[in-house]
């Protein structure tokens, strides 16, 4: 199977390193590896530049946009702007983050699993964050959902969910729309990456609000954004989040904006989501 992974990054220079040496170590090196630098201000291009001169699968593109923050749509733009360079098909496509490190045999393993299953569309190991007691798991979700930061994509599920979304939860979505669309998804628990930056580092009011949008576009309607809203705030400990996001849910209702999503895949998404609810509490 042919990889192709695009790496989104923006002042990076922490973490970037240690990132694309895991890369490099790997028993199966993907066939390349396009870092879009999104007007990094910091050495990020030096150390990009320094490993693709040893590297010839390794490759970057210069991607100018807005200077702010913006959770999920910054993030697939620059994403979309690696995939436009690329000249040819691959079979498998990674959307990776470069605050990751992979263990040695990521791609191999997972090589492996799409192989097993022509049904798989999506896929990722597990997100560890380091603590005072060492590796833990990072539990912002379950084990069984794929992380943004490491996921891999069957080239024609990619096709069938019309790539990724340009907003705040893309990575909740493209899940949602792989399984619409007869995909499974999967994790394999037995891949450890350690996140460097743990998810949420930065987040903000406005990325708490934008959300709410997201459950909107999504077409959750209020109860199931009321559950998920929630579940973030606890998870982050912030109860401030589960007010921003409502407000924002609320903000997107009001100003009648598109969803991403069409009725009926609402409609499958809204059952699948309180389907996973019933049999959590039952």
């Amino acid at each position: 199977m042919k990889i192709c992974v695009v790496i989104p990054v923006y002042n990076e220079g922490k973490y970037l390193e240690r990132c694309l040496s895991s890369f490099t170590k790997q028993t199966h090196v993907p066939d390349r590896v396009v870092i879009v630098n999104d007007n990094s201000t910091d050495n990020t291009q030096q150390i990009i530049d320094s490993f693709s001169k040893s590297y010839p699968f390794i490759s970057s593109v210069y991607n100018t946009s807005a200077k702010n923050h913006s959770p999920g749509s910054k993030v697939i733009q620059a994403f979309n702007k690696g995939l436009s360079i690329l000249e040819e098909d691959y079979d498998l496509i990674g959307k990776f983050d470069g605050d990751i490190v992979l263990p040695p045999n990521y791609f191999e393993e997972m090589i492996r699993l799409f192989s097993s299953d022509n049904c798989i569309g999506i896929a990722s190991g597990n997100l560890y964050i380091e603590t005072n007691q060492g590796w833990k798991f990072e539990n912002i979700s379950a084990k069984t959902k794929t992380r943004g930061p490491i996921k891999l994509y069957r080239s024609s599920c990619f096709e069938a969910i019309g790539g990724l979304k340009i907003s705040i939860g893309w990575d909740t979505v493209d899940e949602l729309l792989a399984q619409y669309h007869g995909w499974s998804v999967i994790t394999e628990p037995s891949l450890h990456v350690k996140h460097l930056k743990p998810t949420g580092a930065n987040y903000s009011v406005d990325a708490a609000v934008k959300q709410g949008v997201a459950f909107y576009k999504m077409r959750y309607g209020w109860t199931l954004t009321n559950i998920a809203s929630a579940k973030l705030a606890w998870k982050k400990k912030r109860f401030s989040i589960y007010v921003d996001a409502l407000k924002g849910y609320r903000r997107a209702k009001r100003d009648k904006l598109a969803y991403i999503v069409s009725e009926d895949e609402g409609a499958f998404i809204r059952a699948l989501r309180w389907k996973n609810i019933k049999k959590k509490v039952f």
